[in-house]
């Protein structure tokens, strides 16, 4: 009786644990989110910032993000582009702002037919970055504004602001930089910038 009783218990437990590992794995979807989900965002060297997700504005670019956080996907990767009075951008797989995640999203933004978004480009705000000739190739790559840049309303992907550790996101500006091919300043940081890991709240 109790061998029979323990192999109960072995199932049980198995399946639970199956059950834990599929909640876990599976994806969350823009329709799902509900409130404002935050994300906390720990530096190599300590620092730490927090992120709102506003899905009111970008449902399926906040779950996109999410599913990434939880997948571990930036763990470890950088902030590769820093420009003073404009922005940073990470989330590149390869460091260089050329690779991203294996998913493509839908912009979700006025010029892309969807006027939910109204969410404006301010100090702190973070929004998706995509090149400039496909409106739905944003994956992982994403900015946190410097100041106002309302010249990218509509344009891209607004979905969330920093709102706490702006602080930190503004030591980045202080460390030395070399140029690329896009800015008319250096903006490539010479030691990277590193994220250790993020953490839904």
């Amino acid at each position: 009786m109790k061998r029979i009783i323990s192999i109960i218990l072995c199932v049980l437990m198995a399946a639970l644990a199956f059950t834990g590992c599929s909640k876990k794995d599976s994806s969350l979807t823009g329709e799902e989110l509900q409130g404002h989900p935050q994300v906390r965002v720990t530096m190599e060297n300590g620092d730490n910032f927090v992120i709102e997700l506003y899905p009111e504005y970008a449902p399926e670019t906040c779950a996109n993000f999410l599913n990434l956080v939880n997948e571990g996907f930036y763990d470890g990767l950088t902030f590769h582009r820093i420009v003073d009075g404009f922005m940073a951008q990470g989330g590149s797989a390869d460091g260089r702002g050329i690779k991203g995640s294996d998913r493509k999203i839908k912009g979700e933004f006025a010029e892309n037919g969807f006027d939910q978004n109204t969410l404006s480009h301010e100090r702190g705000v973070i929004s998706m970055a995509r090149t400039s000739d496909n409106y739905d190739s944003a994956s992982s790559q994403f900015f946190i504004c410097y100041d106002d840049a309302k010249f990218l309303d509509g344009s891209y992907a607004a979905f969330g602001k920093v709102v706490e550790g702006m602080e930190v996101v503004d030591a980045f500006t202080e460390v030395e930089r070399t140029y690329n091919k896009i800015d008319a300043e250096p903006s490539v940081p010479v030691k990277p910038i590193v994220i250790k890991f993020m953490e839904t709240l």
